[in-house]
């Protein structure tokens, strides 16, 4: 029997996502390999968004981590984190829910990002008047052009946020989400370049008085790189699970496949094709075909595809009659796991239980 096999494939219905916990424990293993310090590891949890996930990564020794939405921080809090960035600027409605987040969750040490004084202003008078003190980060844009201060502006931005009652600059914040080379020279040189502001930065800011700056850099695709950088924290996220995509462009990173989506055959066209239960809604579609990779039939190629089918051309549809389990490797893990409610956990081939996708909602505690 495969590693990915269940015996009891009778007790998941499909579509479902599977989730591998002593496949999950080897590659945090590994990343703590990969670094000479774990504290300064601060892994994004977006790929999980499961309190189960981030309680093995603390048990690993990793207490420091970064989110992207207000309900994965929430997660976050309930599982008394000690260190929370919240790799997003928040405004309107969502400074006011980060605020209840700090005076709920008083083991948890939050953070936030900030590009703008206008925004700063606005997170500094809402946590003034509440008598608290919340640590923000610049972010800097390095080339993605996504979010983030240019980094000729960054330094007057620093100081003054520095001068802001209710918040408390602490660090700047450098994701390179552009540079995913599978070429890792190419990689290497595209990203020293990137983050070529970043010393430049901080020493201006120890220069003009300000304590040193904490730098939290990368994503999976620079870890590696930014490991090797002294101090700095670093931000991967999809090694819990890894996915097609990144195991096939980022060779240099071991990790093994930790998720994967079961579907079954629904309906079998003619002595060629045949018709899965894993439409749009059941594994990420933002990238061009094809969108998963099955193990049990790798040469299996995707003809169509709609909200609860997919449709495969194989060699020989006798092979895989109808009710037939297929298990594939989502070639985007992370928005794969958000359509999830919950994860089926696997152990020895058995699957033993579910875990909540509990930060895949907006609002967690209502």
């Amino acid at each position: 029997m495969e590693w990915y096999q269940l015996q009891n494939p009778e007790q998941v219905d499909s579509p479902a996502l599977l989730v591998y916990k002593d496949r999950i424990k080897q590659n945090i293993d590994l990343l703590k390999t990969m670094i000479d310090d774990v504290q300064r590891l601060r892994p994004h949890v977006k790929t999980s968004k499961m309190a189960e996930v981030v309680q093995m990564l603390q048990e690993a020794g990793i207490q420091k981590y970064k989110c992207a939405t207000i309900a994965e921080a929430e997660m976050l809090g309930m599982v008394k984190a000690r260190d929370v960035l919240l790799a997003y600027q928040p405004v309107g409605p969502k400074t006011a829910r980060l605020l209840q987040l700090v005076q709920q969750y008083p083991d948890t040490d939050f953070a936030c990002l900030v590009d703008n004084k206008a925004a700063g202003e606005a997170i500094s008078r809402l946590f003034a008047a509440a008598g608290r003190q919340l640590r923000v980060y610049i972010d800097l844009n390095v080339g993605m052009n996504r979010t983030g201060v240019k980094p000729e502006a960054a330094l007057e931005l620093y100081h003054y946020l520095h001068t802001l009652p209710g918040i408390r600059p602490v660090g700047i914040h450098v994701y390179d989400g552009h540079l995913h080379d599978t070429d890792m020279a190419i990689r290497k040189k595209r990203c020293d370049e990137a983050y070529g502001p970043v010393p430049v930065l901080q020493h201006a800011i120890v220069a003009s008085g300000l304590p040193e700056p904490v730098i939290v850099a990368g994503g999976s695709p620079t870890f590696p790189i930014h490991a090797a950088r002294p101090v700095i924290e670093c931000s991967p996220g999809t090694f819990v699970f890894w996915d097609w995509g990144y195991g096939k462009n980022l060779p240099e990173q071991p990790f093994l496949w930790a998720a994967l989506v079961l579907s079954r055959v629904v309906s079998v066209i003619d002595d060629q094709l045949l018709c899965l239960d894993l439409g749009h809604k059941s594994v990420a579609a933002e990238n061009p075909q094809p969108r998963v990779h099955f193990l049990n039939a790798p040469d299996a190629q995707p003809v169509s595809q709609s909200e609860e089918h997919l449709v495969l051309k194989v060699a020989d549809t006798a092979a895989y009659p109808v009710g037939t389990t297929f298990y594939g490797v989502p070639l985007h893990i992370c928005p794969t796991v958000a359509l999830y409610e919950r994860a089926y956990v696997v152990e020895g081939n058995v699957c033993t239980g579910t875990w909540k996708v509990i930060a895949r909602d907006r609002t967690i505690v209502h």
